[in-house]
């Protein structure tokens, strides 16, 4: 028996209408191509669906058999008939991200937060991309977008600037490079520098700094939080060399210094990286706003 979603809600039509005619109408066809449909049905059943003797009709043994499959399937097709025409419209979808930045989750939370009051239908979710490799797992549709400060060319992908921000020194006020108005390369030697847990290459000090000048510190001690490298360098542990976002409160606790890195200063960018076909979605160009807006106050505060 071949059963199609144009027969179950035949069979839910009649059953709520009561006649063959009302129910034609409401399903905006023909009374005879109704009729000619429940006969075909029936025919395919091998057994009568309705009671035609009765007035209104009703429905036979087979044919309430048939109406539960119909309360049961129908409401699943027009949900996702429904979830459809959403991602069409460009109101739902899905925005899994990764984050190659331990401290990007200062500002990235009241971005979400005030994402999740306009798109409520779009499913949120944050990856640390720390663990797997964040860009291909972008490419495969994994992930959709990666917070990143190394652009890549990459076929497809596109990294769409969301601010600048700058990597501060950070010491205790009683350490000996408090007393220096500028940090160099070589100042780092013979300190303990306390950094996230991740690989040298995507740490901005030694890419930016330490690394081009061949200047290794005496150690690196790597922390998970932003909060524990604070206390340790409060407690004259090691520096540490932090984004300006995440030092907006530190440089008027009289407990900590911080200094520009070398004369010119260190600049950086940092990127949400997209499919770019993604980027023509209504929610992904405003995640893209609010995380710019969110950075900017946070730099300005």
């Amino acid at each position: 028996m071949h059963i199609e979603f144009r027969h179950l809600r035949t069979i839910k039509a009649v059953h709520e209408a009561g006649s063959v005619a009302r129910a034609a109408d409401q399903l905006n066809i023909t009374q005879s191509a109704l009729s000619h449909q429940i006969k075909g049905l029936e025919e395919q059943a091998g057994i009568e669906l309705f009671v035609r003797r009765s007035k209104p009709m009703r429905l036979s043994a087979a044919g309430t058999r048939l109406l539960r499959l119909a309360e049961q399937v129908l409401p699943q097709v027009e949900a996702a008939q429904a979830e459809f025409a959403a991602l069409r419209a460009g109101r739902s979808g899905r925005l899994h991200i990764a984050i190659e930045c331990h401290a990007c989750f200062e500002w990235l939370f009241p971005v979400l937060e005030a994402f999740r009051k306009s798109w409520p239908d779009v499913d949120v979710d944050i990856r640390p991309g720390l663990a797997f490799d964040a860009l291909p797992a972008l490419q495969k549709e994994d992930v959709d977008v990666v917070i990143s400060s190394d652009p890549e060319a990459l076929s497809d992908i596109t990294f769409t600037p969301l601010f600048d921000y700058s990597p501060v020194f950070v010491a205790a006020a009683s350490h000996p490079l408090a007393q220096k108005p500028v940090i160099e390369a070589a100042d780092f030697r013979g300190e303990t520098l306390i950094t996230y847990p991740v690989e040298r290459t995507r740490l901005d000090i030694f890419s930016q700094l330490l690394t081009p000048a061949k200047v290794e510190p005496a150690a690196i001690r790597q922390v998970e939080l932003t909060a524990v490298i604070l206390l340790l360098v409060a407690s004259n542990r090691g520096v540490s060399v932090l984004p300006d976002w995440v030092v907006r409160e530190v440089k008027y606790n009289s407990d900590y210094v911080t200094r520009q890195i070398t004369e010119k200063g260190l600049t950086r960018t940092l990127y949400a990286a997209t499919r770019s076909g993604d980027l023509e979605k209504p929610y992904m160009a405003d995640l893209i706003q609010l995380a710019g807006q969110e950075a900017h106050k946070l730099q300005t505060q």
